[in-house]
């Protein structure tokens, strides 16, 4: 273990107290927007069983009228997760700033695999509250309801067939044996499946036949979900291209085999990135522009320039060292909440492990420091695998931080075997800081499991993981 340090007087009482609520304030009026973020997706569901309910087409009186109600609820409830899950995913900037890019990635997992069951449950039920009247047997019920109900009806089956496909290759079981642009490759069909779903829900469903304006409603909230999703996931980035034309300046090989990218363009300031966030970058050069693949910024961005650090972890990542200078970029973002906007404790501590201290190099960077009240760890298996060490050693005794380096094999914790140590005796008052870690999941997960165990809560623990 190799620990670097240096002493540096206080800041005033006075100017500190200023910091502290200032961040304070800033945490509240994020965790303000989020409860409305969330509040609007329940109240958007809740709406809609509000018109079905009103709308005189709700028969409880057999169990065939149950069912079939039933059926209409869970269709319903269906729906509105697949619209919160195109919200989560589609990038849009209020969701990005309030709720973080990879917790609106695990919410958006999480809608999908309940929503699927719900889907499941929508479909068993109406089937079977239509064949109970009729005596005409489960599996003709299914035909009819395939066949004869037209085009549309047609489409939402052909959809959940294809949805079916979607979840099983998403299941951790199958996802682990696969690569991640195969996976990502089939995801993609789950937009497809949705396109085919929803024409039905205007042409066959009773709520919104029987109701103008819950028709209109039902079709306002599908423009928002799936307009917001082509606006920033397409038409964004085909803007910022044209606007930007970022392209590939330098590539340069560090010793731990990270390949260092520097890209120029115009006002990319304009795009109002931080340090500390990532991009999806879609490179356009051959056998590399039909995949987009996140990659955090390793030191702040410039008006013209910026750069970005890539271990090869992956075939993509692999192939980084062979671009070529001038390739064009297009790229989806900033994302991401790992900046200072989430901070609210006095002393900053920023982790990273091997690859991870790229963002952290960022964050040290321009974080609001008060001298003597930051701290920097740098884990890696040895000083030859710490990407970018010598910078951040450099800027940290610039603004006044302290530097761990931790090197060596990793035992059961977060340190090193040999040389175990605890967050809190890297960091004495561990009880009144904001921890920012980034690195392999399961590396975060003891640094932060530590940081708990010393007195911090989970509020001041922020991450960003590199998992798919």
């Amino acid at each position: 273990m190799t620990s670097l340090s240096w002493a540096v007087p206080a800041t005033g009482q006075e100017e500190a107290r200023r910091k502290r609520d200032e961040r304070r304030r800033r945490a509240a009026r994020r965790s303000r927007w989020k409860d409305s973020v969330e509040a609007a997706l329940w109240l958007v569901g809740v709406g809609s069983l509000a018109f079905m309910l009103s709308s005189g087409t709700v028969d409880v009186t057999s169990l065939s009228g149950f069912l079939v109600t039933m059926g209409r609820i869970t269709g319903i409830v269906a729906s509105t997760m697949i619209m919160g899950q195109l919200i989560l995913i589609a990038r849009m900037p209020v969701v990005e700033r309030v709720v973080g890019h990879d917790r609106a990635a695990r919410l958006h997992g999480q809608l999908g695999r309940m929503g699927f069951l719900v889907m499941l449950a929508h479909i068993v039920t109406l089937v079977l509250g239509y064949a109970l009247p009729t005596q005409t047997g489960i599996w003709d019920q299914t035909w009819q309801l395939i066949v004869a109900y037209g085009g549309p009806m047609f489409l939402a089956w052909a959809g959940f067939a294809v949805l079916t496909i979607v979840v099983v290759t998403s299941l951790a079981l199958v996802r682990s044996r696969w690569r991640y642009e195969n996976w990502h490759a089939v995801h993609i069909f789950s937009y497809i499946a949705v396109g085919l779903a929803i024409p039905h829900q205007f042409t066959d469903g009773e709520t919104f036949m029987a109701m103008d304006f819950a028709w209109w409603y039902w079709l306002t909230l599908w423009t928002v979900a799936v307009g917001g999703l082509i606006a920033y996931r397409v038409v964004r980035p085909l803007v910022r291209y044209f606007r930007h034309r970022i392209s590939v300046a330098a590539i340069d090989t560090l010793a731990d085999g990270s390949t260092v990218i520097t890209l120029t363009g115009r006002d990319l300031l304009r795009m109002r990135p931080e340090a500390g966030q990532f991009f999806l970058f879609r490179f356009l050069q051959k056998d590399l522009w039909g995949e987009a693949h996140p990659y955090s910024l390793s030191r702040a961005p410039l008006d013209r320039w910026m750069r970005i650090t890539v271990k090869p972890l992956g075939d993509h990542s692999a192939r980084m060292n062979e671009l070529k200078i001038g390739t064009t970029v297009m790229v989806e973002g900033p994302l991401g909440v790992f900046t200072e906007k989430t901070r609210t404790g006095d002393h900053l501590v920023l982790a990273g492990s091997g690859i991870g201290i790229t963002p952290i190099l960022a964050f040290l960077e321009t974080a609001d420091i008060d001298p003597g009240r930051c701290t920097v760890i740098a884990r890696a298996s040895s000083i030859e695998q710490a990407p970018h060490l010598d910078e951040v050693i450099a800027i940290a005794e610039q603004r006044g931080a302290r530097v761990h380096v931790l090197t060596g094999p990793r035992g059961d914790g977060w340190s090193p075997a040999e040389n175990p140590v605890r967050i809190a005796e890297l960091v004495p008052d561990i009880a009144d800081a904001d921890v920012y870690a980034c690195g392999p999941t399961a590396w975060v997960e003891s640094l932060f499991a530590d940081a708990e165990a010393s007195g911090l809560s989970q509020k001041h623990l922020h991450a960003e993981e590199f998992s798919w």
